[in-house]
């Protein structure tokens, strides 16, 4: 069987190319990774605004790892311009995989007018939704924060209608899913919404394609529960305007779901998972690996204390006066060895006190996680970003990557799929 040849976009440090190529390199061994199949990415775009060198440190890695040249380092919007005019090339790829932003996908002209759709400037989904327009890959793997499924606050449910509505508009059926990585054995606790996307002629039976399709395979599930159907419209402007509108409720889309023809069956599932499960421990280094500065000096610790307690007290805000009560729960500190670690944030590196950082307790002493550690979390090997970052950079790398395994294991049934084609 061929290679299915992939094409990455808003690339990073490559983890979906090391979950699906996997990573073979005489060079540097201990980075080896099995490849979910016979996938072969060909090419890659990541950029980093505003596009000044110092911030470009994510694709300097991926090109250091996969090899110079095989990542265009430019606006991806600039980049299809380009290949629209003629001036660059883009090669044909059976699959479009990528992590983006969530964001307002709102629609200001419909598929009626001339020129089509026309989304807001600057959002990157558009920016996906041309290059499937433009090149027709058979299969989409996408990833996103779960929010995606029921933003924005005022319209719930629509941004993710609007997406659906623009992959029927190409002719595509899709299958989504949130997925929390800790309970399919990574030791992390990261929720994402992963959606699989197909260009395909077959007519899908919503109900098996719901507990059987390539997410329900790849990452087992229990018997799906409270399905829900109903249609969006085939017009995205349509969604924009009318999805939803009003509704007090709960998004309609529930945790996993499938789309086709404009037809949506979703439901709430729980994992199936009877493999091993990991933790925070698992990835904690030998004390002699950690560098001095990694550890909390005793006089800052009460700091630390405070911003990880519960709170329920009088502020004010500095600009207007204003008072006004703020409370918040409280958060484990240090953080349990013996569980799977929260999720990893872009602000996980430098020295300040931080809420949201991760701190454990060590032979009696308190430390933030260093670069090595986070990378295993993600499930990428020792080492991979340390590439002439600086450590707050392979900290925000690691907060921006997905958890690898995830689409390791789909890549795994469509390459099984596509085998069996």
């Amino acid at each position: 069987m061929r290679d299915i040849e992939v094409a990455e976009l808003f690339a990073g440090v490559g983890g979906f190319r090391l979950g699906l190529d996997g990573y073979e390199n005489i060079e540097r061994p201990e980075f080896a990774r099995p490849a979910a199949g016979p996938f072969k990415t060909v090419w890659a775009n990541q950029w980093e605004p505003p596009g000044s060198d110092a911030k470009q440190f994510a694709w300097r890695c991926y090109e250091e790892r996969f090899g110079a040249g095989g990542c265009v380092n430019r606006d991806i919007n600039d980049v299809l311009n380009d290949y629209e005019l003629g001036e660059i090339d883009i090669p044909n790829i059976d699959m479009v995989v990528g992590g983006f932003p969530c964001q307002d996908y709102s629609v200001a002209r419909p598929l009626s007018q001339a020129g089509g759709i026309e989304g807001k400037k600057g959002v990157l989904w558009w920016d996906i939704y041309r290059f499937l327009h433009l090149k027709e890959p058979r299969y989409v793997l996408l990833e996103n924060v779960d929010r995606l499924l029921k933003s924005p606050a005022s319209q719930r449910g629509r941004d993710f209608a609007i997406m659906l509505s623009c992959f029927a508009d190409l002719g595509y059926s899709v299958e989504w899913r949130v997925v929390n990585s800790a309970e399919y054995g990574a030791p992390q606790r990261r929720k994402r919404v992963y959606l699989y996307a197909e260009f395909t002629s077959s007519t899908w039976i919503l109900e098996e394609r719901l507990s059987k399709g390539v997410l329900a395979r790849a990452l087992p599930i229990q018997e799906p529960e409270g399905r829900i159907s109903f249609e969006i419209p085939d017009d995205p402007y349509e969604t924009t305007t009318s999805f939803n509108v009003g509704a007090k409720a709960k998004s309609p889309f529930l945790n996993a779901g499938v789309m086709q023809d404009c037809r949506v069956l979703t439901a709430t599932v729980t994992q199936a998972y009877s493999g091993e499960l990991r933790t925070l421990g698992d990835v904690i280094l030998p004390e002699g690996e950690i560098p001095e500065d990694f550890y909390i000096p005793e006089d800052k610790l009460e700091r630390w204390r405070y911003l990880k307690a519960s709170k329920s007290e009088e502020r004010v805000n500095k600009k207007t006066g204003f008072k006004y009560h703020y409370s918040e729960g409280s958060m484990a500190f240090p953080d349990l060895l013996e569980n799977p670690s929260r999720t990893i944030l872009t602000g996980e590196g430098g020295t300040g006190a931080s809420r949201f950082k991760h701190v454990v307790n060590i032979g009696g002493r308190y430390r933030r996680l260093v670069p090595d550690e986070l990378e295993q979390l993600q499930g990428f090997p020792k080492g991979w970003t340390d590439t002439g970052m600086t450590n707050g950079q392979r900290a925000f790398c690691m907060g921006n990557a997905l958890v690898v395994q995830i689409p390791h294991e789909i890549g795994k049934v469509i390459a099984e799929r596509h085998r069996e084609r």
